[in-house]
């Protein structure tokens, strides 16, 4: 069976990444995580189920901690889009980057920057998490590596530095 003409046309997209206007040319159905991969060259959001399970693919869509993997380039038209690279300035970038390394909770690096950019997410939200917070805020990212106390661990710690007068 041969696909539609309409199937295989590419359309221009029009979104702000990281804070700079881009505009693409994509199939409408392409995965916002092929697009940032391929197109634009940011190799941080990584590719891990392809199914929204492990969150290695996380990027912030409208400031909402999304899968890449799931999300059709059609429906990131028009949003702003913040990827790891993009947290490059933003104020928990170093603490996270610090306390991830000294706890252990960076091993093998497909999880982290989306468990970093989660771990961003929660603290922007909540001052000082509990653990049950950053639990939960970390939920939709799986590590194969750590065990997950290291990574729990390195939050509270960059939390508590962040909060530190």
């Amino acid at each position: 069976m041969n696909p539609s003409p309409a199937a295989s046309t590419k359309c221009e997209f029009s979104f702000t990444v990281n804070g700079e206007a881009k505009n693409v040319l994509a199939h409408p159905m392409e995965r916002l995580l092929e697009v940032l991969r391929n197109d634009l060259g940011l190799t941080g959001a990584k590719e891990g189920c392809g199914e929204g399970e492990c969150g290695s693919c996380s990027v912030l869509l409208d400031d909402m901690l999304v899968n890449s993997c799931l999300i059709p380039i059609a429906q990131a038209n028009g949003t702003s889009v913040v990827t790891i690279e993009g947290m490059s300035a933003h104020s928990l970038m170093k603490p996270l980057q610090e306390s991830f390394l000294e706890c252990g909770g960076a091993q093998c690096g497909i999880c982290t920057p989306g468990m970093i950019l989660a771990a961003a997410h929660l603290l922007d939200k909540k001052l000082d998490p509990t653990l049950a917070d950053i639990r939960e805020g970390l939920a939709g990212n799986l590590c194969r590596c750590t065990g997950y106390m290291q990574i729990f661990e390195a939050v509270a710690k960059a939390a508590r530095g962040r909060a530190a007068p």
